[in-house]
């Protein structure tokens, strides 16, 4: 397995979606566990900092609920994630909105190869005209979608780190 992240933002889907590809050699399960580990995301990534399940969800399942926390330098905000798909061990999905607006739909595919995995993550945009005027002063990314190309490489490396140690 190879430690260098393939990435495709062109050619996947509509402009605003990035996708990036990374193999790791790590079972399937291992990983699966800590992707759906919402709480802990902000381990891995360099913009989320974890957050909490909410309306008594213990964790992750279709329709569950997750208040998001995230940062960029000096400013900080939270999201509300909705699970939207669940295939266990394979996809995962949740969309994420902001005082009642879209904001985007993340995903996570993961197959099987060779003794561990290649995890795929993508990010679709969903902000309205809206979101996307105010996108810099609210987070601080001026291109959202290369912003997060950028920390999506981020974070599948410190995930493949953590699965692999």
């Amino acid at each position: 397995m190879t430690d260098e992240p393939a990435v495709d933002s062109a050619g996947t889907g509509p402009a605003d979606t990035v996708s990036v590809t990374r193999a790791i050699a790590a079972p399937p399960e291992r990983v699966w566990g800590l992707i759906t580990d919402l709480p802990r995301m902000g381990e891995w990534s360099p913009e989320n900092t974890g957050g909490r399940w909410l309306g008594g969800a213990s964790g992750p399942a279709l329709g569950a609920q997750f208040r998001g926390t995230n940062r960029a330098g000096w400013r900080r905000w939270s999201t509300l994630v909705t699970v939207t798909t669940w295939l266990p061990v394979a996809e995962f999905g949740f969309d994420v909105t902001a005082a009642g607006l879209g904001v985007a739909r993340w995903s996570y595919s993961i197959q099987p190869a060779g003794g561990g995995c290649v995890v795929t993550e993508t990010f679709a945009d969903r902000r309205g005209k809206l979101l996307r005027a105010s996108g810099k002063l609210l987070s601080g990314a001026v291109e959202r979608g290369e912003h997060n190309r950028v920390g999506m490489e981020a974070t599948l490396a410190a995930l493949a780190a953590a699965a692999e140690g």
